[in-house]
């Protein structure tokens, strides 16, 4: 629960906040999330791993974020090597445990420790500027690999000033959860001080992995839409649930949102979308994202001889996304793998009928006919199904389009989500004053 403390003044928090990209497209929730938390009161330093592309900063706001980001990679080598140097000088045990500490991370074996090896050359430069801010807790978003890198920013810095003087968080999501191996995630979970889970299905997979005496420090905190996605006229759209309906026969206008990459399953609707032409069902889908797949996705739809009916949309920015929602009739996310996806969250606000694969968190967001479809994940034929039966029945467009902008309203409202992150922060790295502003509510 969030706590009040009647307009007095709240406990100063600062922290760094790392992220693999930032800004980026594909997590512009992590950029909602800092700019909410800054809106109360904490101090949010935020660290990259990687420059972001151009193609990531497509906004004002993601050209403010990518110039105030301290970024690693690539690396400009004055500094970076200026950073080791400056370690392993003033402080060489420090550098040499931390370093010694991140080899014997699990997985073992020379391909481990060789990524062992790059997170700490990575974790150098931050801890330096963290340390020149004045920061001394760090959070990442994704167990890996920033999970990684932040864990050996704080072990380097508790070497050089006592063990109680650097701490660490992360927030685990989707299939990252998995992604990590269960050794590597126990091992994070054992010297993190706080982690976050997006969804209760990734806090339970958490808590499968870690001891007992660990799950205390595992907390939920679902991220979720700012009040702009609940204005009135975010559900104006051309055509479909909630604007005029489409002719009988017409054409379903499908939209797709998401990182081109295999776990999120878009091989899976071509083949779907293939099925429905051999079904007489007419569909046309608008693919909007880029990533490593965008290639092969283009030559599948061609084997298919679907080319004529998919667009390939390409990168699209947060000032520009609500314009493909009002143009689409539906909305389908065929994942094999998600935490509760904010593109998902997004569709439903704009009143946009879904269709999603029944896996991990998202039936947490989408309760199969009430707001939403699920379909089992990896089943073209499922999914193909489950398209065809929108496109048949406008009704039942409109009233899952109903159902679902209101449970995402009512439930994934970012206030709610951040207020938790916040309060959990202020717990954690300014506990006296957290109780005394409590007491004084």
């Amino acid at each position: 629960m969030s706590r009040k403390n009647g307009g007095r003044p709240r406990p100063e928090v600062r922290l760094a906040y790392l992220a693999t990209l930032y800004p980026g497209l594909s997590h512009s929730f992590v950029q909602r999330e800092v700019h909410a938390l800054r809106a109360r009161g904490l101090d949010i330093h935020t660290f990259a791993l990687h420059d972001s592309n151009p193609d990531h900063v497509l906004t004002e706001a993601d050209r403010d974020a990518d110039e105030s980001t301290f970024t690693v990679l690539p690396p400009r080598w004055g500094p970076f090597l200026g950073a080791h140097l400056r370690a392993l000088v003033t402080g060489p045990r420090a550098y040499l445990q931390t370093l010694s500490f991140a080899l014997r991370r699990p997985p073992g074996g020379f391909h481990g420790r060789w990524w062992q090896l790059f997170y700490f050359l990575e974790a150098v430069p931050i801890w330096r500027e963290c340390a020149r801010r004045g920061l001394t807790h760090i959070h990442a978003h994704f167990t890996n690999p920033s999970g990684d890198v932040a864990q050996l920013v704080a072990r380097l810095g508790a070497e050089r000033q006592g063990p109680d003087s650097w701490s660490w968080s992360f927030s685990a999501h989707g299939t990252d959860i998995f992604n990590d191996g269960p050794g590597s995630l126990a091992a994070k979970v054992e010297t993190a001080s706080l982690v976050i889970c997006i969804s209760d299905f990734g806090r339970s997979q958490v808590m499968r992995l870690a001891p007992e005496d660990q799950w205390d420090k595992v907390r939920v905190a679902r991220c979720g839409l700012n009040g702009e996605w609940f204005a009135d006229d975010v559900t104006g759209r051309d055509n479909g649930a909630g604007g005029a309906p489409r002719p009988d026969g017409g054409e379903l206008r499908l939209l797709s949102v998401g990182r081109l990459e295999r776990e999120k399953g878009h091989s899976v609707l071509l083949e779907a979308l293939a099925g429905l032409g051999q079904r007489g069902v007419p569909v046309h889908l608008d693919l909007v994202g880029d990533g490593t797949r965008l290639e092969a996705l283009q030559r599948q739809a061609r084997e298919l001889g679907i080319e004529d009916r998919v667009t390939f949309a390409g990168a699209v920015g947060q000032d520009r996304i609500r314009d493909h929602y009002r143009r689409a009739d539906a909305f389908c996310l065929p994942s094999l793998g998600e935490g509760i996806p904010v593109v998902l969250m997004e569709a439903l606000a704009t009143g946009l009928p879904a269709i999603a694969s029944n896996t991990m968190g998202i039936p947490e967001l989408i309760e199969d006919g009430a707001t939403g479809l699920l379909v089992p994940a990896g089943r073209p034929d499922e999914l193909a199904t489950a398209i065809e039966r929108l496109a048949a029945d406008p009704a039942l467009r409109r009233r899952l389009g109903e159902t679902g902008r209101r449970k995402v309203i009512e439930e994934f409202n970012l206030d709610h989500g951040v207020d938790q992150l916040r309060d959990a922060f202020e717990d954690l790295l300014a506990p006296e004053a957290a109780e005394a502003a409590e007491a004084r509510g």
